[in-house]
């Protein structure tokens, strides 16, 4: 049913159906076995639906890896994205890589130097989703008639989800950007309202935002995840 239109298929599945991850789950059932009785001492996978990463020790083991998962997709008439699969060396946080709209990458401690940790925060495609929400619900001329209590009513169950996902990192840089930019759109949207130019952080500050009117706040959210101790 896409757009309360039934559609008759008899390959694939919808693009973000909510029955998607479980067929997923069920048809790359093999994929698992086949990966955990003959390949496993090349690296850990871990798979999530239809998205997955495999984590090796040695480049020589990732190339190999690759072309294993390759032929045993191969086998279930699938194969990898082109544009989404690619080898990433994580040693000395050289480079990154993006999981289930988290970024991984090795940081340095600040504490011990020469020991790094992979840490994660939201990538550049959740934080730029979260902004278009929140441009969404507050940036409308047709929806300005509304009173800031009730934009803020919308806005908060959206902070408050895509908080309680992200925060479980090291994500208090980017929840903080997006407290940023949600205090600007709702100056924004109180100085058109009012017919004022600018953002006029004067007439609405911080406590009239958070505490008049409620709106939900990212910052101080954090719940601090740090992997175990890798050097690299």
């Amino acid at each position: 049913m896409e757009e309360g239109n039934l559609r008759m298929t008899t390959t694939g599945t919808p693009q973000g159906g909510v029955i998607s991850p479980l067929l997923a789950n069920i048809y790359l059932h093999y994929l698992d076995r086949q990966w955990q009785q003959g390949h496993k001492r090349l690296g850990e996978m871990v798979r999530y639906a239809d998205d997955l990463v495999i984590l090796c020790l040695t480049a020589q083991a990732a190339e190999a890896a690759l072309q294993q998962l390759t032929r045993i997709l191969a086998e279930l008439d699938l194969q990898t994205q082109p544009e989404k699969t690619r080898i990433r060396c994580l040693r000395k946080g050289q480079e990154g890589f993006d999981f289930l709209g988290f970024h991984h990458r090795k940081k340095e401690s600040w504490r011990w130097k020469g020991r790094y940790y992979l840490q994660r925060w939201p990538n550049c495609k959740a934080m730029k989703a979260i902004r278009q929400k929140v441009k969404a619900i507050v940036g409308p001329r047709s929806l300005r008639y509304r009173t800031a209590q009730e934009v803020v009513q919308t806005l908060n169950p959206v902070l408050r989800g895509w908080g309680a996902y992200f925060r479980k990192g090291n994500s208090s840089r980017q929840l903080s950007q997006v407290d940023d930019y949600v205090a600007q759109q709702m100056r924004l949207y109180l100085s058109k309202k009012h017919q004022r130019r600018g953002r006029n952080w004067e007439c609405w500050p911080d406590t009239f935002l958070y505490k008049e009117l409620g709106l939900y706040r990212l910052s101080g959210t954090v719940e601090w995840y740090t992997s175990a101790k890798a050097h690299g």
